[in-house]
């Protein structure tokens, strides 16, 4: 897909990380991914990122990512396709052309491994993912990879194909100077966890669309909640967040990393085939699952 066309979908709607599915022999489960795609795709989200933050990028190899890539783009129709990349330079590089290879739509440049660095730095680096393919890419502002505004403004001048920047940050003063001196150059995307706690903040600060974790196993209940914000329905984004997203935020905060966990217990709930999250990550216990269930009974597909 060409960079400006993956820009304009990015924006046209909900967005989406499915979660990676596991078989007993704890390799990537081809067929119960396929079914959940599947099953996503019926949904109008506007892009779904595969081996993505949700998708467990951390835990998988880099070898791994092509299959997930070229399973998503069998399972999910027209819908276009962005793969997750990251670590360092060299290794993002590797990953983001095997993806390019496999199908994938667009890169989701995750922040690097463990070391912070200066902005010359995460220019170079950003640059060298960005000249290695063709396709699209956007950064994940988070964590220990915070872009300045005129750092990302000299990224934009040289890099044609970077359309997207997602914030998982929260610095809703810094993305506001972003989105006000780079305007429409960039599609803005919301990546805090559980971004509907956020939404109505970043839409404020100029972001049109989020990636939405509980997609993956309330799609119905996220559409609408995105459908609510964008038409200025409050009222409902208030009910939906009460009844919903404020109790699921209580689960995912029991413990860490339950950001992830929970979510892919949400899939497991709706009966496909997930398996468990991969370590250093832990599944919930049995209590949560029920706590779970519970909550999510009235969307049960």
């Amino acid at each position: 897909m060409d960079p400006q066309h993956l820009k304009t979908s990015l924006g046209s709607g909900l967005l989406s990380f499915p979660v990676t599915p596991f078989g007993e022999d704890g390799q990537f489960n081809r067929s119960a991914y396929e079914d959940h795609v599947g099953w996503l795709s019926s949904y109008p989200a506007a892009t779904l990122f595969a081996a993505g933050g949700t998708g467990e990028f951390f835990s998988l190899k880099p070898s791994e990512i092509p299959a997930i890539v070229a399973a998503a783009k069998a399972a999910a129709g027209e819908v276009p396709i962005v793969s997750g990349c990251g670590y360092g330079t060299e290794i993002a590089v590797e990953i983001a052309q095997s993806a390019e290879k496999a199908g994938a739509d667009g890169i989701l440049l995750i922040p690097h491994y463990l070391i912070d660095a200066p902005q010359d730095g995460l220019f170079a680096h950003i640059r060298r993912v960005c000249d290695s393919v063709g396709i699209g890419v956007m950064v994940y502002n988070r964590d220990n990879s915070i872009l300045q505004p005129d750092t990302l403004a000299r990224l934009c001048d040289v890099c044609p194909n970077l359309v997207g920047f997602k914030d998982g940050s929260g610095d809703i003063g810094l993305v506001r100077q972003i989105t006000a001196k780079m305007g429409d150059r960039l599609m803005y995307l919301g990546g805090m966890p559980t971004a509907e706690l956020f939404a109505e903040a970043y839409l404020g600060a100029g972001f049109t669309t989020y990636s939405s974790a509980v997609f993956n196993f309330v799609p119905g209940l996220a559409i609408e909640f995105y459908d609510a914000l964008r038409g200025d329905n409050r009222a409902r984004c208030e009910e939906i967040l009460n009844g919903f997203f404020y109790p699921f935020m209580a689960i995912r905060d029991r413990s860490k990393g339950y950001a992830v966990s929970a979510i892919k217990a949400g899939v497991r709930l709706q009966g496909f085939d997930t398996g468990p999250v991969r370590p250093p990550l832990t599944d919930l216990t049995e209590e949560e699952m029920g706590m779970m269930a519970d909550l999510i009974a009235p969307y049960k597909r």
